[in-house]
């Protein structure tokens, strides 16, 4: 049995409200294997930013288990956990909203050195050497050292999110939208930068976006979330050349790609978003979805491997047989 760098079994988070419980994660799994990145796709709301949390334990999940590098992180006590953070990072979508205002880029990158006591009897000038190695790393100027995050951009911002993750020397990280709140021409550079330090030191990524053409430029493999629920995983380029899901369908008309054939008509997604409170044991996207069968209604569709390595979740679509494609008397249009 091949063993992952990390393996997700059934992750479930419940978020309990008056009038029930929001399934904002329902039932995921994945893999990953070490030095790959997994794009997280999605609208809003569906699950993205608290799959990323529940598998670092910032908050913790109602049920399933997270396997890294085969010890299960949920059942680890608050000491393991600790040792454990060194090796698992997160860099925020806000780079304004993760940093203190009052304290220099000294003192930002310099605190989980001094936290962690990752160096043993540390004088003030070790722990600056340090930073000031971590601030080349990242391309922020020694001139910078001292100064405060109102008096950045956003890019060097974020570059200082970097810094600090890598100040632990991790294995893992999660980046939740670490580009979204970026100009365009940032964006590149910081992406660019995550890819260097990914081939330099081996890192795995989890990348959170809901950028698709993003996440075909960083990722190895992505995975398609709607309402908690995956509903489409496969390596980045099939996922691009051929999407089964109906969702994941609707996601990439809205991406403005050249055509040769001059043909590029966007899906039109109408209908009600069903409520993740409680939802009910069928397809969560079934009201908005303009493909409808009556198995929709009977269930809610596993995730099943239709093609190699390509796994959809859609009970018009099984292993062999694309009814979306091959058969489209048998569906009702919206």
């Amino acid at each position: 049995m091949d063993s992952h760098f990390l393996e997700v079994r059934n992750l479930k988070k419940y978020f309990k409200r008056t009038r029930g419980n929001v399934h904002a994660v329902d039932g995921v799994n994945f893999t990953i294997d070490k030095g790959k990145t997994l794009g997280v796709v999605g609208e809003s709301g569906c699950g993205k930013s608290t799959l990323g949390r529940c598998v670092l334990r910032l908050i913790e999940p109602t049920d399933g288990e997270v396997l890294y590098e085969g010890r299960d992180i949920c059942k680890l006590n608050k000491r393991e956990l600790k040792d454990l953070r060194k090796e698992m990072q997160i860099i925020f979508q806000d780079p304004f909203s993760s940093l203190n205002p009052r304290k220099t880029v000294l003192d930002l990158i310099a605190e989980p050195i001094k936290f962690n006591k990752l160096i043993p009897n540390a004088s003030k000038a070790d722990i600056e050497n340090r930073v000031l190695e971590l601030m080349e790393t990242v391309g922020i100027a020694e001139r910078l050292i001292n100064t405060y995050p109102h008096e950045l951009d956003g890019g060097r911002r974020q570059r200082i999110g970097i810094a600090r993750a890598l100040s632990l020397n991790p294995k893992f990280i999660v980046c939740d939208e670490p580009v979204s709140a970026l100009d365009v021409s940032i964006q590149a550079q910081i992406l660019n930068l995550l890819k260097k330090l990914q081939k330099e030191l081996g890192l795995t990524y989890i990348f959170i976006t809901h950028d698709l053409s993003v996440v075909n430029y960083f990722s190895n493999d992505i995975m398609v979330m709607y309402l908690g629920h995956v509903v489409e995983m496969a390596p980045a380029a099939e996922l691009f050349r051929n999407p089964m899901h109906p969702y994941t369908k609707a996601l990439l008309s809205a991406i403005l790609l050249p055509k040769v054939n001059g043909n590029s008509e966007r899906i039109q997604l109408r209908g009600e978003v069903t409520s993740p409170i409680d939802p009910p044991d069928e397809c969560r996207f079934a009201k908005r979805c303009n493909y409808l069968c009556k198995a929709c209604s009977a269930g809610t569709p596993p995730l099943l491997e239709v093609e190699p390595n390509h796994l959809v979740a859609c009970h018009c679509i099984k292993p062999g047989m694309n009814i979306l494609q091959e058969q489209p008397h048998l569906i009702s249009g919206r």
